[in-house]
């Protein structure tokens, strides 16, 4: 533990440790909020929260968890696979996949367990069976950009979870160049194999750049390669993106069938922190025999089932999405908007969702312009720091008004006057 111990000490000497907040309470984007270092309290207008729907504390949705709280308890108490299962999970299950055009669900905990689940089921498939042979090896091309949920999992793809000495064949695992097409043609022209078992995975809307996988690209790509398997993280663009919310399929013009008759496989991740008000997360595919596997994966089988109230949240917060597409509408505009009045400000903000992480100049620190921005005007906003690019990001939602809006732009300027003094040469 000493080395543990000098290592902090060292990281919080040079600055790297994040500003804590705890939170007290909240109505709309307005939260009551304690400084923990201190215990000052404030309350800000927070422009960091990814309840990009504004559903977290939308009536219904509170309803539907309070009263499965009163029907089923807390928790489950139990796996899925053994006594842990609901009534609400398969209700849940069939309004995602619904809502994602692919008719087959399994739910998980979080994304960093659905994603592994994935790599073990796909990769490593599940128990013996007998007279059946593995022999095929997978050969998975990621995005260097992707989020943390997915590089955890390919790291550890070799080996399925809970099996440390496993005889399955290699998984063999390569990055492309983020967004990059013809760096991901390359690698699967060097490195797929006649043989291989192929997995694309992407991140449909990355969450520190705010930009969006080039979709209809991938798919030309991948079309080559009969049965090769798209997976696409939708955690940031279920709710934001497409008329309706449904995602990146959405937002191109397709539909998942249309990858099926490309020869191509569909596979997507729904998470519920973002824009479902809840936790957890789903893989929704059209190949019925993948759901099993799925189920007993060791993140399944091994860990409890999704507890009643976050089952019901996300299951009526889905159903709040389909009647209302208006907050979706409202969602997109609020992004317009607030691009624009940064952009009129010079303020560069990289990609194009409402995911907006507007990069500073390098002589400031994004850990000091964030806690002087909430310090000064009581505006909250995330800030990167262990990165090239010095960001703060910044996350709009569909509550969010032009008056706060601006606001926080009124309050950015405000704050880059004062704490930069660009050079200006004779």
């Amino acid at each position: 533990m000493q080395v543990i111990k000098e290592y902090v000490q060292r990281w919080y000497e040079s600055g790297l440790d994040p500003d804590e907040y705890i939170c007290h309470g909240k109505q709309g984007n307005l939260v009551e909020i304690e400084e923990a270092e201190t215990g000052k309290r404030r309350t800000v207008l927070t422009f960091c929260t990814n309840d990009v729907l504004g559903l977290v504390q939308n009536e219904a949705v509170q309803k539907a968890a309070i009263d499965a709280i009163l029907k089923y308890g807390t928790s489950n108490s139990s796996t899925s696979v053994l006594s842990g299962r609901i009534d609400l999970h398969r209700q849940l299950e069939d309004e995602i996949s619904a809502f994602k055009h692919l008719p087959y669900t399994q739910l998980f905990l979080n994304a960093w367990m659905a994603m592994q689940a994935l790599m073990d089921a796909f990769c490593h498939l599940a128990i013996p069976v007998p007279g059946f042979q593995h022999t095929r090896e997978t050969l998975i091309l990621t995005d260097v950009l992707n989020h943390g949920c997915i590089v955890s999992a390919i790291a550890n793809a070799g080996t399925r979870s809970g099996k440390l000495f496993g005889h399955s064949p290699r998984v063999r695992v390569r990055a492309y160049r983020h967004c990059d097409m013809e760096d991901l043609s390359r690698k699967l022209q060097r490195y797929a194999r006649s043989d291989d078992r192929i997995l694309v995975v992407s991140d449909a809307v990355f969450s520190m750049d705010g930009d969006i996988a080039p979709l209809p690209d991938m798919l030309s790509i991948m079309q080559n390669y009969e049965g090769s398997v798209l997976l696409m993280d939708e955690a940031h663009a279920s709710g934001a993106l497409g008329a309706t919310g449904r995602g990146i399929y959405e937002h191109f013009g397709l539909l998942p069938q249309q990858a099926i008759e490309r020869g191509v496989v569909p596979l997507i991740m729904t998470t519920f922190s973002k824009f479902a008000a809840s936790a957890g997360a789903a893989i929704s595919s059209h190949v019925a025999e993948l759901k099993p596997l799925l189920n007993v994966s060791p993140t399944s089988i091994g860990t409890i089932s999704l507890p009643p109230p976050t089952t019901a949240a996300a299951l009526e917060s889905i159903r709040q999405v389909v009647k209302t597409p208006e907050l979706v509408k409202r969602l997109q505009e609020n992004t317009q908007y607030l691009r624009s009045r940064l952009e009129e400000n010079d303020f560069m903000a990289i990609g194009e969702t409402n995911v907006l992480p507007v990069l500073l100049p390098p002589e400031l620190n994004p850990k000091i312009f964030a806690r002087k921005l909430m310090n000064d005007h009581g505006v909250w906003v995330s800030p990167i720091w262990f990165i090239a690019k010095p960001r703060v990001r910044i996350t709009v939602n569909s509550l969010h008004t032009r008056e706060e809006m601006d606001r926080l732009v009124t309050s950015m300027v405000a704050t880059r006057e004062v704490l930069y003094k660009p050079t200006i040469s004779a």
